[in-house]
């Protein structure tokens, strides 16, 4: 069947080539949303932290990159040594090497040309594969050309002992935990790692966003050095993020470290709450201890800084994160960031998301929310966790059809 090509201007209509460039640039497009479910299980098959794999259907490339941790790394150490240990890791979090050294991965473009264009994705809290996101970076690496990096946040993903995500190994803590815990909700061997690690030092959560967002600061600043393999000097680097990667994303634009990040645009989809109205209280997040503990120490303690190690650092970074913890705290200088930064940021919050609600997006951005949110609702069951639900009985085609509404904003966006 015939399908409709538009031949930007200066193209002759009647130009074979063209038409025939064009077409194939399509049926790749639509191949990619074709059926989510049966390409996450492809793209998952091939997908690999250690060797590069070939996507002969999107002309893409998932090749492996090492990355070790170099700037703030020291001052992150002395962080990490007062943070009290947990039963099931007796050493501090600076002994923890899967977390200071690894492997992170790109889709991009196949050829050897360097790019002078790259994509970020981040991730949601507490996860620990990259399935659900393989179709993201494949549509967004195939519908702009731009390599996407698929970037760990810190304690996360490949960045912990194997150990910490093995049922087996973790279910006698979950046990363990709901017996010196009354009346524990949530708790389950997919969230005990991070519940018990942040109930027994909340501060773990402001220490690894911190370390987050050095490492990004370290990954942008090698990319535009030209020191990257994949790209050219003076990258243009822009952001594609969900969930708490959105918070990590807001943070890291309203500190701006070296300036790196001052044309940066922003796309978050499900996430962008100020951090008051976040709700990561379920299963695979984390349990109702873990998150009542989180919310009431950042709440309080650590804006009225008690509590606090001696090498903390009162600094534009820690400005940044207290500006998105409560609605009243620095809120001009948030929400006059946002204004000013608007035409470069997008979000998209869904009606039924409890994690990362709208009203909470709405809080963190102010008056900007007007131009650069928008809330939208899909015709079938999903979660924050599970946007797109690709392993359920729901219609697959009306999953496509959202999954295509959602990524295709995100691609003309970035």
């Amino acid at each position: 069947p015939a399908i409709p090509v538009y031949v930007p201007a200066g193209v002759r209509r009647n130009h074979l080539f063209a038409r025939i460039v064009l077409i194939m640039f399509v049926c790749i497009k639509k191949s990619i949303v074709m059926d989510i479910s049966l390409r996450t299980q492809q793209l998952n098959s091939l997908f690999s932290y250690d060797k590069k794999a070939h996507l002969e259907e999107s002309r893409l490339e998932i090749i492996p990159f090492r990355f070790t941790q170099t700037i703030g790394a020291s001052e992150i150490n002395e962080f990490q040594k007062g943070l009290a240990t947990t039963e099931f890791c007796s050493v501090t979090d600076d002994h923890i090497q899967e977390n200071k050294t690894f492997n992170y991965t790109v889709f991009a473009p196949s050829g050897k040309e360097k790019r002078d264009k790259a994509i970020i994705l981040l991730h949601g809290l507490n996860e620990r594969t990259w399935e659900k996101y393989l179709t993201w970076a494949e549509y967004l690496a195939g519908s702009t050309g731009k390599p996407v990096i698929l970037f760990p946040i810190a304690f996360h993903m490949n960045r912990t002992p194997g150990s910490w995500c093995n049922p087996r190994m973790v279910l006698p803590w979950v046990n363990r935990r709901k017996q010196e815990i009354d009346n524990l909700e949530n708790s389950t061997f997919a969230n005990v790692t991070l519940s018990s690690r942040l109930s027994g030092n909340p501060l773990r959560f402001y220490a690894s966003g911190r370390e987050s967002v050095y490492n990004l600061w370290q990954l942008v600043h090698e990319i535009k050095s030209g020191k990257h393999p994949l790209f050219k000097e003076d990258t243009s680097i822009n952001l594609f993020a969900y969930s708490i990667g959105a918070l990590l994303s807001q943070v890291l634009l309203l500190s701006n470290p070296e300036k790196m990040f001052s044309d940066t645009r922003l796309f978050m989809f499900c996430g962008g709450s100020i951090f008051s109205q976040m709700n990561g209280n379920a299963r695979d997040i984390m349990d109702q201890d873990a998150f009542n503990s989180l919310q009431r120490f950042y709440r309080h303690d650590f804006l009225e800084e008690r509590s606090l190690p001696t090498s903390f650092k009162n600094d534009f970074l820690e400005q940044a994160f207290k500006a998105m913890i409560r609605p009243d705290v620095l809120q001009e200088y948030r929400e006059s960031f946002f204004q000013k930064a608007c035409n470069r940021i997008k979000a998209i919050s869904l009606k039924k998301d409890i994690v990362m609600p709208t009203n909470g997006v709405i809080k963190a951005l102010g008056k900007a929310s007007d131009k650069i949110l928008e809330e939208i609702d899909f015709p079938f069951q999903y979660s924050h966790q599970i946007p797109f639900p690709f392993r359920s009985k729901t219609d697959q085609t009306l999953v496509n059809q959202a999954f295509n509404n959602i990524f295709s904003q995100a691609a003309a966006f970035l």
